[in-house]
């Protein structure tokens, strides 16, 4: 009488696979729902597209050990208020250029995509741009005409001519001003802003 005990039978294990994957199934569900809830626009951590009408910088916080976004006062996009609706429209058409014009070939943005190019997850705020009164201008006559207006920012690479319109152009602007006010729990580290003060 050789009995097999109950953890040892194959049905034992098929019951015990069928309820762990039912049960990660439930909390990848709910995990699902709560990142998406995180992580939409007008959230804690994501701003509101109307975001671009304001002052965006960044500031270390040392009880967090990481820098946080601080948003200011306001700083109209190429002069004008737009309301949620239209920086909505705005910053959906700078999305839109960039995964058309297949930028994370070369660029990061939040962390993923290629290194070839530098990130743009903070692009909108590079001392690259020289000041905060030229940055607008200056971001669109490179995106449009970039071997006209190259910056390599010190790699000697240069961005190819996706022969991107104007309205293309400020909707990328839109884009990565946006994308500067997003909390990225301090990525990427050690990023100092246009406006930081050496």
């Amino acid at each position: 009488m050789n009995e097999t005990p109950l953890w040892a039978s194959e049905s034992f294990w098929k019951k015990t696979a069928i309820w762990v994957t039912a049960g990660s199934f439930i909390i990848l569900v709910v995990l699902t729902f709560d990142s998406l809830s995180q992580t939409r626009a007008g959230s804690k951590r994501v701003p509101a597209y109307s975001v671009i009408n304001k002052k965006i910088d960044y500031q270390y916080n040392a009880e967090l050990h990481k820098s946080v976004p601080v948003i200011g006062e306001t700083e109209l996009l190429f002069g004008k208020a737009y309301t949620e609706a239209e920086a909505e429209q705005l910053v959906k058409l700078g999305k839109l250029t960039t995964q058309a014009k297949n930028c994370m070939n070369c660029h990061t943005l939040l962390g993923n995509g290629a290194y070839y190019a530098p990130d743009l997850t903070k692009a909108w705020l590079d001392k690259g741009w020289i000041s905060t009164d030229l940055r607008e201008n200056l971001m669109v006559q490179f995106l449009m005409h970039p071997e006209k207006n190259a910056r390599t920012f010190g790699s000697n690479r240069k961005m190819p001519d996706l022969n991107i319109s104007e309205q293309e152009a400020k909707g990328v602007v839109a884009f990565l001003k946006w994308m500067s006010s997003i909390d990225t729990n301090g990525f990427p580290y050690h990023f100092k802003t246009i406006n930081a003060e050496e």
